[in-house]
């Protein structure tokens, strides 16, 4: 369902009258597609305090490169600051720049990992996070601010890609860590899933449709996974995509080696997109009710990682992206059954993460939608549905784009540094945040 009250926003009146009531004025954000795969604009390097990182090279390869005098992204390198007089330095150099940057502009924040022997260093990190939320929260225009904490420049070089660019529309807010190790770009940046294989379950239709065809856009051979119900809207999308369908439910006992034996070549990126809801109050919920979600929400998802990872169906190198969402992260009423189950994800998230790092060669992350586009939020009651849109930074509800851009950042080759990350894709929601 269109969002009619940014459309009447992006008007003259719109704006005069919305700007007189203190309504909230959303700006159209900047997508990424084929004609428009940059920002546009350029990069400004700035720093607080000294740097131990050589930033140049990968920022001349990821950011923006247009020439305009208004910066379409600011690049803040802090990762130097240690107590709290070189927070200074923050204020110092964004201060002056903050209203220069380009409408749907990038503002990127990089920080180091804390310090657990320094605890002044600890508290000044700590210190940006609020930061970085707090100027997201004022920023507006469609400009989105983020943090990045990172001990080594090269295998930030995905991330950098995806933050410093439109496939990040509807990320802000967020505080992401990348690791340190050597991270193998791909050949090809434009199809870095070349030559690889993608499964994404709930695929025949809404986020997951969306998922599927952007792992197909970067190159991937991908298995649109559903329910036998939805078949042959499955088969259509994998037509489309030039992929193949498989009709099973994720949540039968054997769905993990029904898989595997559909897919005897093998698969290197596994993306955990279905779900259901069955809202209700706790006091008038029903056990089936309870039962029925958190098993296709969770117990699936754990049940097929599982018999994935045992199987070798997953290959060294491989990407496990899981669904979670802010429901799971703030609570919601009339979810705890949802709410329970995607905080599930979070907790397999950071459980299984440095484990089967290690002994698989596999990172496991999860992306966490806020309120997004879809035929189920077109749905809910008028007045319900516009608070949802309204109530993040960016004042406007999401796309199943916005969710299968950051899905895909986190499928890419060269994301094997980013591991153990539940990334909300919700706009800054004000919920939880």
């Amino acid at each position: 369902m269109a969002d009619r009250y940014l459309s009447f926003t992006g008007t003259a009146p719109g704006r005069f009258l919305t700007r007189r009531l203190g309504l909230p004025q959303p700006a159209a954000l900047r997508r990424w597609s084929p004609r428009s795969p940059a920002l546009d604009g350029g990069l400004l390097h700035l720093t607080a305090g000294p740097s131990a990182l050589d930033l140049a090279p990968v920022l001349a390869r990821t950011g923006p490169a247009g020439g305009d005098e208004r910066p379409a992204a600011v690049v803040l390198d802090a990762t130097g600051v240690r107590d709290v007089d070189s927070l200074a330095g923050v204020h110092a150099a964004l201060h002056p720049v903050v209203r220069s940057v380009a409408e749907s502009g990038r503002v990127l924040v990089l920080g180091a990992p804390l310090d657990p022997a320094d605890h002044h260093q600890s508290a000044a990190q700590q210190a940006l996070e609020g930061f970085t939320r707090s100027l997201g929260k004022e920023i507006g225009r469609g400009r989105t601010v983020n943090l990045l904490r990172l001990g080594d420049a090269p295998a930030a070089e995905s991330t950098l890609r995806f933050l410093l660019s439109p496939r990040s529309a509807y990320v802000s807010g967020q505080v992401i860590h990348v690791g340190t190790g050597p991270v193998a770009g791909p050949g090809d940046w434009d199809r870095p899933l070349a030559g690889r294989t993608a499964l994404v379950t709930g695929a025949a239709r809404g986020i997951g449709e969306a998922v599927a065809e952007t792992l197909a856009r970067d190159g991937a051979q991908v298995v649109v996974l559903d329910v036998p119900a939805a078949e042959a809207d499955a088969r259509r999308v994998a037509e489309r995509l030039g992929g193949s369908a498989l009709a099973l439910d994720i949540s039968a006992a054997d769905a993990g080696e029904r898989i595997a034996a559909a897919l005897p070549g093998g698969l290197d990126v596994l993306v955990h997109n279905a779900g259901i809801t069955r809202d209700r109050r706790l006091v008038n919920m029903p056990a089936e009710r309870w039962s029925s979600v958190l098993e296709v929400n969770l117990g699936s998802v754990l049940r097929t990682t599982d018999a994935l990872l045992a199987r070798g169906t997953l290959r060294a190198g491989g990407r496990i992206v899981a669904t979670a969402s802010i429901a799971g992260l703030a609570g919601n009423a009339g979810q705890t059954n949802y709410g329970a189950g995607k905080a599930g994800i979070v907790g397999l998230v950071h459980s299984l993460a440095p484990r089967a790092l290690a002994d698989h060669g596999i990172t496991v992350n999860a992306v966490a939608p806020g309120f997004i586009e879809t035929r189920m939020t077109a749905a809910i009651p008028l007045f319900i549905r516009e608070a949802g849109r309204r109530m993040n930074s960016l004042a406007q509800g999401g796309l199943p784009a916005d969710v299968a851009e950051t899905t895909a950042w986190l499928a890419h080759p060269a994301s094997g540094a980013v591991n153990g990350q539940v990334v909300r894709v919700c706009g800054q929601s004000l919920l939880g945040a």
